[in-house]
C-alpha cells in the first residue's frame, strides 16, 4: 500500500541537467543559423505581441495623430493689462502681456472661435499668439450674448483652419481630447478622456475671468480642461471640433464641460460670410416648470418668466414677470430648451403667437422678434 502512494519526485539534479541542455541546445541553432546551416525556410518561433499592447499602441497612435494634425491651429489668447505693484506705492505702473484662455482657427480668414469671458473686457487689448509664437493684434470681436461664446478676427490669411464635427452623433464613453493652454502657462497641453454625458445644465466659469455663467445642453467630459483652457477645442479620435470648452464647475474634479459644435456652426458661418452675426430675440429670463412641478403647484407646464428686458419684444408684447408661457405657435413648452430652441429657427422680423398663463388665466399675445443686440 505504501508503494502505491508513493509519487516519483524530480530531483535538482535532473532539474539542472535539463535547463544546461536547452541552453546548449538554444546557442547551437543560434550558432548554426548564423553559419547558414539551417534551411533557409527556417525561423526560430517568434511571440506574438498581445492584444492588450497592440490596442494600446493604436489608441495612443490615434491621440498623437490628433495632436500632429490640429495643435497648429489651436492658439493662446492673451491681454495687455496695466498692472501697479501694490507694495511699492512709487513704483511706476506699466503694461504686461499675460495669456488667458485659448481659441482655435475656424476660417482661413482669421476667424478664431474662444469663450465670451475669455475677452469679456469691451475696451481690452487683446492679442493672439499661435503655436510657433507668431503674435496677432485681435482686429474684430463678436461676443455672443447666450452662449458663452465670442468669435474673434486678427489679419493671419496662413492659419490652418480646423474641421467641424457634428455633436448630435456623440456617444457616451467616446474617446474626447481637449488641447489648450492649462493655467495660462503651459501652452498646448493636450488633456484625454472620454464623453462622460450630454445635454447638462451646469454654472460654469473660469477664474481667469472672473464670473459665473448659467449654461445649457453642455457636453461633459473627464478630460482634465484647466483655467486657461477655456475656449480651446474639444477634438474626437477623427481630430474634428466637437465642442468648444468653458472649463469646470467650481470646486469639481474630472468634469469638464463644453458646448456642443453644432450651437456654434451657424454663428461661425453667418461671421465667416457677413463678418457679423445677426441674432433674434425674445427678451425674457425664465426658469422651466416641469409636469411634476407644475402639479404639485397647480399651475401649468411651461416656462415661468423671472425677468423682461427692458424695451425688448417681451415687454412691447405685454408679457409680465409671473407670467408662464404654455405655447409658442401652437407648439407646447414641455421641455427646459424649448423657447430658445424656437427662437433660434425664427428669423429676425417673425411673430410668436404666444400663451400664457396669468392669474388662473389664458392669454394670447403677439412678440415680434428683434434683432439680438451684440455684446
Amino acid at each position: 500500500m505504501d508503494d502505491v502512494d508513493k509519487k516519483p519526485k524530480l530531483q535538482f539534479s535532473s532539474i539542472l541537467i535539463v535547463v544546461a541542455l536547452g541552453v546548449v541546445a538554444a546557442a547551437f541553432l543560434y550558432q548554426a543559423k548564423n553559419k547558414g546551416l539551417l534551411p533557409s525556410g527556417f525561423s526560430s518561433p517568434v511571440i506574438p505581441p498581445s492584444q492588450e499592447t497592440r490596442t494600446i499602441v493604436q489608441e495612443e497612435n490615434a491621440v498623437i495623430s490628433v495632436v500632429d494634425k490640429t495643435s497648429s491651429s489651436v492658439v493662446a489668447i492673451g491681454v495687455n493689462r496695466r498692472v501697479v505693484n501694490p507694495f511699492d506705492p512709487f513704483a511706476i505702473p506699466k503694461n504686461e502681456d499675460s495669456t488667458i484662455g485659448t481659441g482655435f482657427v475656424v476660417s482661413d480668414k482669421g476667424i478664431i472661435v474662444t469663450n465670451k469671458h475669455v475677452v469679456s473686457e469691451p475696451g481690452g487689448k487683446y492679442t493672439v499668439v499661435t503655436k510657433d509664437n507668431q503674435k496677432y493684434d485681435i482686429e474684430k470681436i463678436y461676443r455672443d450674448p447666450i452662449l458663452d461664446l465670442a468669435i474673434v478676427q486678427i489679419d493671419g490669411s496662413s492659419l490652418k483652419q480646423l474641421e467641424l464635427g457634428d455633436s448630435s452623433k456623440i456617444k457616451v464613453g467616446q474617446t474626447a481630447i481637449a488641447i489648450g493652454n492649462a493655467l495660462g502657462r503651459f501652452t498646448n497641453t493636450v488633456t484625454t478622456g472620454v464623453i462622460s454625458g450630454l445635454g447638462r445644465k451646469v454654472t460654469a466659469g473660469d477664474p481667469f475671468g472672473g464670473s459665473l455663467e448659467s449654461l445649457d445642453n453642455l457636453i461633459q467630459t473627464d478630460a482634465a480642461i484647466n483655467p486657461g483652457n477655456s475656449g480651446g477645442p474639444l477634438l474626437n479620435s477623427a481630430g474634428q471640433v466637437i465642442g468648444v470648452n468653458v472649463a469646470t464647475t467650481e470646486g469639481a474634479q474630472n468634469i469638464g464641460f463644453a458646448i456642443p459644435i453644432n450651437s456654434v456652426k451657424a454663428i461661425v458661418d453667418e461671421f465667416v460670410t457677413k463678418g457679423t452675426v445677426s441674432r433674434p430675440f425674445l427678451g425674457i429670463r425664465y426658469r422651466f416648470i416641469s409636469r411634476d412641478v407644475a402639479i404639485l403647484n397647480e399651475v401649468p407646464q411651461g416656462a415661468y418668466i423671472q425677468e423682461i428686458v427692458a424695451d425688448s419684444p417681451a415687454e412691447k408684447s405685454g408679457l409680465k414677470e409671473g407670467d408662464i408661457i404654455t405655447k409658442i405657435n401652437g407648439e407646447s413648452v414641455d421641455s427646459e430648451n424649448k423657447v430658445g430652441d424656437l427662437i433660434a429657427k425664427s428669423k429676425i422680423g417673425d411673430i410668436l403667437d404666444l400663451e400664457i398663463w396669468r392669474d388662473g388665466e389664458t392669454k394670447k399675445l403677439t412678440a415680434n422678434l428683434e434683432e439680438l443686440p451684440s455684446e
